[in-house]
């Protein structure tokens, strides 16, 4: 709720206790889109920062977490494109050894593989609404589209990994988390 400061300015501050609870997913999300921990960190500082410094823009019905989200992800496209390189998202997946001791695990690494092979568009909307489990309405805003196109995109993704994975019913997404 917007509060008036001692000189009279409207503030809506962001709690502290509210951006603790978000930062394990926040750079959770980070890491996987730098695959650095030490990147992963920089990004998230950077989106906090510039959320601070924004706050006033944020609409007071949204959803907290799909803002800073959005922040996270869009500080990210930046410092990519100034970078101008593309990096592969998922490799630090690869680390695992060869030679897997369950189904469970091999089940996990067919999925990487497949998603591996996914556009970045669907990939990342797939691990937010899949992995991170945000709801359509929340990606929609972060992506600043209709729900409509995200559930359109969404279901082409969730094609595009079905026929990636060698036609399975249901790609083993869950085993990430």
């Amino acid at each position: 709720m917007p509060e008036i400061d001692g000189e009279g300015t409207i503030t809506d501050d962001i709690s502290d206790a509210s951006l603790r609870a978000l930062l394990p997913r926040l750079y959770r999300f980070a890491l996987w889109l730098s695959k650095d921990p030490n990147a992963a960190d920089d990004l998230v500082q950077a989106s906090i920062e510039r959320a601070l410094k924004y706050q006033h823009t944020r609409r007071p019905e949204g959803d907290l977490r799909a803002w800073l989200f959005s922040i996270l992800y869009r500080q990210f496209i930046d410092s990519k494109r100034h970078a101008k390189r593309y990096a592969r998202l998922l490799e630090w997946f690869r680390k695992t050894d060869e030679a897997p001791s369950t189904e469970r695990h091999v089940q996990a690494r067919a999925s990487l593989q497949a998603f591996e092979q996914l556009p970045e568009a669907q990939r990342t909307l797939l691990w937010l609404v899949s992995v991170d489990g945000l709801s359509y309405k929340a990606v929609a805003d972060m992506f600043d589209v209709p729900l409509g196109t995200i559930m359109s995109r969404l279901s082409r993704a969730r094609g595009a990994l079905r026929d990636a994975s060698d036609g399975e019913s249901r790609p083993h997404l869950r085993i990430l988390k």
